[in-house]
Order: structure tokens, then sequence, then C-alpha cells
């Protein structure tokens, strides 16, 4: 091979630049730097933050349930209408429930009527007493004079007075004896008789009142026929129509009152610095707008498992040991978002408290 070939062949060759490979390793270690001081200084903020997107919007849910069976005649609500307390939401038939009230107030008028007959008992009862004690106080005196009259015959000579005269003495006292028993049995049976007339008041006193409670009842009774908001707040989960036959107990609709806060289920190892009063920041997945500012309000004194229908029996079987998640309260710094964002029970959120 000659000169000329060999220049060419080294001319072929690619030539290395040492400036370039520099420049690309010095981009790597940059891009590695960044992503590890993004990473740790993510981990610095994040460490001070709880956040789970076991959480949602919870609220005060009012059952309303039929008190009375009967078949309902009006619906004076439609679904999701805002109502107030003690508003009227539906009504059922009433006549069966009037017509008992009815009955039961003529019951308590001849209750009424017996008491007031046996009060005017009473004293005519009563004056009988008074004046069957004062027979018994005259035949008394009549027996303390014949007494003393058959003392003086006794006392003085024989010969001075007929066994006639004597004989008559003691069939007067003997008479007045037999007045004045006389007069203290009719005594005693006036006050039998006035004790009886007394005990006939309480009778029908009381009797009295049982039919003032019978007509409570009954008007009780009848209000239940007025199915009115127990609370304010929209109607909701409404089952109810006109011509539904319904039975006492019988879930009708529901008030969902407009107060709401978010139930936070975090698990019992995100509690350790979790206490109330700490800011946080809730983001709704309806909304697409910044986070809700929010507060820790109370942890529930119980895991969420606790108080299930079906909770574990962690002393039976075999044991599986799962991270429990305990209910936590968060409240809305504003208390009117709820309304103004349409938040209801059962969206879905994600909270992220400020543990620092």
């Amino acid at each position: 091979m000659d000169d000329h070939s060999a220049s060419l062949i080294k001319l072929d060759q690619p030539v290395t630049r040492k400036g370039g490979s520099w420049a690309k390793r010095l981009v790597g270690v940059l891009v590695v730097a960044g992503i590890v001081t993004a990473g740790v200084l993510y981990w610095l903020d994040a460490r001070h933050f709880e956040t789970t997107d076991d959480a949602f919007v919870d609220a005060h849910v009012s059952q309303v349930s039929a008190q009375i069976s009967g078949r309902v005649v009006k619906l004076l609500v439609d679904d999701n209408q805002v109502v107030a307390a003690g508003k009227v939401l539906a009504e059922i038939d009433p006549r069966d429930t009037q017509v008992r009230l009815d009955q039961l107030v003529a019951q308590r008028d001849q209750a009424e009527a017996q008491l007031l007959q046996a009060r005017a008992t009473l004293p005519a009862r009563q004056a009988d007493v008074a004046q069957y004690a004062a027979q018994v106080r005259v035949q008394q005196a009549e027996l303390d004079q014949s007494q003393r009259d058959l003392g003086r015959y006794t006392r003085i000579n024989p010969r001075a007075i007929t066994a006639q005269t004597l004989d008559q003495a003691h069939a007067t006292s003997d008479s007045a004896h037999a007045r004045l028993d006389a007069a203290r049995s009719t005594e005693t049976g006036a006050r039998a008789q006035y004790t009886i007339a007394r005990a006939q008041v309480t009778a029908a006193e009381a009797a009295l009142r049982t039919a003032d409670a019978n007509v409570e009842q009954a008007k009780l009774q009848l209000s239940y026929t007025r199915i009115v908001a127990p609370a304010p707040g929209s109607v909701a989960r409404r089952t109810l129509e006109v011509g539904n036959y319904v039975n006492a107990g019988q879930s009708l609709l529901a008030v969902v009152q407009p107060a709401c806060w978010v139930t936070a289920n975090l698990k019992e190892s995100q509690l350790a610095d979790l206490h109330q009063g700490q800011h946080a920041r809730v983001a709704v997945d309806a909304f697409a707008g910044a986070p809700l500012a929010a507060h820790v309000d109370s942890v529930q004194s119980g895991t969420g498992a606790q108080f299930s229908s079906l909770p574990a029996e962690n002393a039976t079987g075999n044991y599986v040991k799962v991270v429990q998640r305990v209910p936590v309260k968060l409240v809305f710094d504003d208390a009117g978002v709820c309304g103004r964002l349409h938040l209801s029970p059962g969206m879905s959120v994600e909270p992220r408290i400020e543990v620092r």
C-alpha cells in the first residue's frame, strides 16, 4: 500500500470529539441531580401532610317515616325540593282517626258529666251526716235528762212516789237509750254514704283524666296524618306516591340537611401527628377549582370496621392483620360552600391535612 492510500484510510476513520462527550455527561448528571433534588424536596414537603382518596362528603340525613298506617291522599313535595322545618310533605287519609277522636271526645264529655253528678251529691251526703249527728246530740240530751229523772226518783223515799211513776221513769230512760242507738246507727250510715260519695268523686276524676289522656292520644294520632319535615333541607330518595298505603314505621323519604363536612377514612398509621384544628385542603372530584379550605374537627373513637354490620371477630379463626381505617371529620372553613357548590353526601373528595 502506498503512502497516498494510507492517508485516505486515516481520513475516513471517525474523529472523536472529547468536548461533546463531556457535555452529554454533564446534562445527564444535571437531570439526575434535578430528579433527586425534586424527590427530596417532595419528600420533605409531603411528610408534613396526610392524604387519602378514601374520603367523601357527609351530611345529616333525616329519614322520614310514617307514624300511623293509612292511604296517602296528598303529596306536597317533589324530588330534590328544598323544604323548611315543619313543612307538610304529605297527608294520610285522616277520616278513621277523626272518627276515633270524635268518639273519645264524646266519652270524655260523659266522664265530665259523671264527675259533675258525683260532686253534686257530695254536699247532700255531707248535709245528711250533719243532720244525723245533730239528732244524735238531741237523743243524747234526752237520755241524759231521763237518767237524771230516774236518779232523782230512785234516791227519794219510795213511799213518796208511786211504783207507776218509777216504772215510767225507767221506761223513759230505756226508750232514750234506744233512740240514741238508732240515731248513732243512722249517723254511721250517713257517714258511710258520704265516704262512698267521695270515692265516687275520686273515681269520676280518674275517669275524666283517663278520658282526657285518650283524647290527647287521639289528637296526636290525628296529627300524624300530616307528615312534616323534621329539619330544613332538600328532599331525597322519595318512594312516596299519592294512593300508596303506608304502614307505621315505613320509610317514605329523606331530608338532606344543608350543612356538610368531609369524612376522611385515614389509615391508623396516619394518626400519630393528627390533632384537632389542623388545616386541610380538600379537592372535590366533581369540581376543577382550587381545593377548599377545611380543618380537622374530630377523630372517631373506633375504626370503621368496628361499627360495621358484621364486625370482625379477631378472637376466633385464623387472624390476618389488616391496617384499619379511622374516620376523621373535616369541617369546611366556609360554612356556605356546601350550598354554593351543591356538595352532596357521598361525593368523592381528596383531603390533604397539614400535620406539621
